[in-house]
């Protein structure tokens, strides 16, 4: 407890300038045909960048993004990968000299400081299906138990359970995606100023992009996906613009 009450004397909340933030999320290979906002000091991409399940197919994906997203006229960016992300999985070491290279921060269950603003990304999701960075749901507790208390920014891969996170099961019934754990330690541990995540795109009759903030707490949530499931193609978000 005395090392929390450290960091968050280290990093006090109320000191933190305000910065205009772009969140956008599972663009899957489609980031050219983003409209990108003026005056944005910091873009956040919170999984998904690419698409193709085959690591070799993937790679160029990867690399495509890697180019458009160093090119952004803004001075920070931030990359947390996701569940299609399979270069990224298999080619760890070879992903952060890649980032290094363009001065892009990856984040793969760790934290950064930008401008005074701590910032925690995760690519891991619940599993569901045969994927990259997934997990037992029994086993996501131990990895969001790590989340610092002091940090402003959680950026994860999914969404906390019953936020922006509907979508159809494989028998076509209604279902909340998102994790509890997640959920639990944001509301009741960290509650970071905003949470990140995409993972659950909109379908045809389901909005899951935007924000939103729950009554009686202070955490906004952001999904920031750009796609609408079974429509990849054709952009149906911009994602979201946040200021922190």
């Amino acid at each position: 407890m005395e090392l929390v009450k450290f960091f968050k004397d280290l990093f006090p909340k109320k000191e933190i300038k305000p910065k205009r933030l772009w969140h956008i999320s599972d663009t899957h290979s489609y980031h050219r045909l983003l409209t990108i906002p003026e005056n944005i000091d910091i873009v956040i991409h919170s999984g998904d960048e690419s698409n193709s399940k085959d690591q070799y197919k993937n790679e160029p994906e990867f690399r495509d993004f890697i180019l458009w997203f160093a090119n952004l006229k803004i001075k920070h960016k931030i990359f947390v990968a996701g569940n299609h992300s399979s270069f990224v999985f298999h080619n760890k070491k070879e992903v952060n000299k890649i980032c290094k290279y363009y001065n892009i921060i990856y984040l793969e269950n760790d934290w950064i400081l930008v401008d005074g603003i701590s910032i925690w990304g995760s690519p891991v999701t619940p599993n569901f299906g045969n994927w990259w960075f997934m997990k037992d749901r029994s086993k996501m507790d131990k990895l969001y138990s790590s989340i610092p208390e002091w940090i402003d920014i959680v950026v994860s891969h999914g969404p906390p359970k019953k936020i922006l996170d509907l979508s159809y099961d494989r028998n076509n019934n209604l279902e909340s995606c998102g994790c509890r754990s997640l959920r639990n330690h944001i509301l009741n541990r960290v509650k970071p100023k905003y949470c990140l995540f995409g993972h659950i795109h909109n379908t045809e009759d389901i909005i899951n992009a935007g924000t939103v903030k729950l009554s009686n707490y202070e955490t906004i949530f952001s999904n920031g996906s750009v796609v609408t499931d079974g429509k990849f193609g054709k952009l149906s978000s911009n994602g979201n613009i946040l200021e922190i």
